[in-house]
């Protein structure tokens, strides 16, 4: 008797292993069936915020199930991210993936999680450039007179960013060591005040995400010198790129998605079509645009690559330029 009751337990064993991925994959064709949560790592209105909240409403169209927005900023976008991968794979909880992830695995000595380990990638939505503008009065218009500007004034430069370890310093940062250049840092608690000292000349360079500067570039307040991405931007079609100056620089936020690891795939491919679909579409394109977004439609592997890179990419830059929190 006993052989066949270990032969029936072996074979109930089997066949539960054998039905138990059937029914995720029809539960991953039937997702979504209730409301999902996209945390963003930043309060609303901003630029990340606004982007998140486009696509959340495309995704609420096209997975007839609302998409909404959970605001968790705080500790430099950990907190939001420590919520998001601790969460159930399941779907139903989605984070905006940016620059900061890639730049806190380095940055940060100590974190409950390992964001590249933790993850998986879903899709890309943009790259946003950041622009290398100064006060009106620095007498350089182009990147190789500020270069030579720089050069002849060491350190004499006040140059302002929106805090320690931002996307907005580790683009001077990554600068200053392919130039060679020397100026004074000067971070401000976020870019708002950071700009205010920068049309009042108290400072003279940044390195501003794209967004906030545009009317004051626009306003003649501040002068353009290039933006960062490899590309030029549609928002500022006859600024150069620093890359034309200084060849291989690039130094772009980006914004894509990504979920808990151990998420269905089947899950992951049909977030990663909608996402897609969207990018395709010409009114979300138009939005983006005027948010100074290039789009970065793919796969999610080609998301899992680009946020692997920007992490190797900004590891090096913080080791080099001995980057530290306050």
């Amino acid at each position: 008797m006993t052989p066949n009751v270990n032969v029936a337990r072996l074979f109930a064993a089997c066949l539960a292993a054998l039905t138990l991925p059937a029914i995720d994959s029809a539960a991953a064709l039937d997702y979504p069936t209730r409301p999902v949560r996209w945390i963003v790592t930043y309060p609303p209105g901003g630029g990340t915020d606004i982007t998140a909240r486009i696509m959340a409403q495309w995704l609420s169209e096209r997975l007839g199930q609302k998409v909404f927005i959970e605001n968790k900023p705080g500790a430099g976008n950990n907190i939001g991210t420590e919520a998001a991968l601790h969460s159930p794979p399941d779907g139903y909880t989605l984070l905006l993936t940016n620059p900061a992830n890639a730049i806190n695995t380095t940055l940060y000595a100590k974190l409950s999680f390992n964001f590249l380990r933790d993850i998986a990638p879903v899709a890309g939505i943009m790259r946003v450039p950041n622009v290398m503008e100064v006060h009106p009065s620095v007498p350089a218009k182009t990147v190789a007179e500020f270069i030579a500007y720089a050069k002849a004034n060491p350190g004499k430069i006040n140059w302002a960013t929106s805090g320690n370890g931002t996307s907005v310093h580790l683009s001077g940062e990554l600068f200053k060591l392919m130039t060679g250049v020397e100026l004074t840092h000067i971070p401000y608690k976020g870019s708002a005040p950071a700009l205010t000292d920068m049309i009042a000349g108290t400072v003279q360079l940044m390195f501003d995400n794209l967004p906030p500067s545009l009317p004051h570039i626009r306003a003649d307040k501040l002068r353009a010198l290039a933006v960062t991405t490899a590309t030029r931007s549609e928002a500022l079609p006859d600024v150069p790129t620093v890359a034309e100056a200084v060849p291989g620089y690039e130094a772009s936020a980006f914004y894509g998605v990504a979920v808990p690891k151990g998420t269905p795939p089947e899950i992951v491919d049909k977030l990663n079509k909608e996402i897609n679909a969207g990018l395709a579409n010409p009114n979300i394109k138009a939005r983006l645009a005027e948010l100074g977004g290039i789009l970065i439609p793919g796969t999610p592997q080609d998301f899992g690559k680009l946020v692997a890179d920007e992490t190797e990419k900004w590891a090096k830059v913080i080791k080099a330029g001995g980057v530290a929190l306050e």
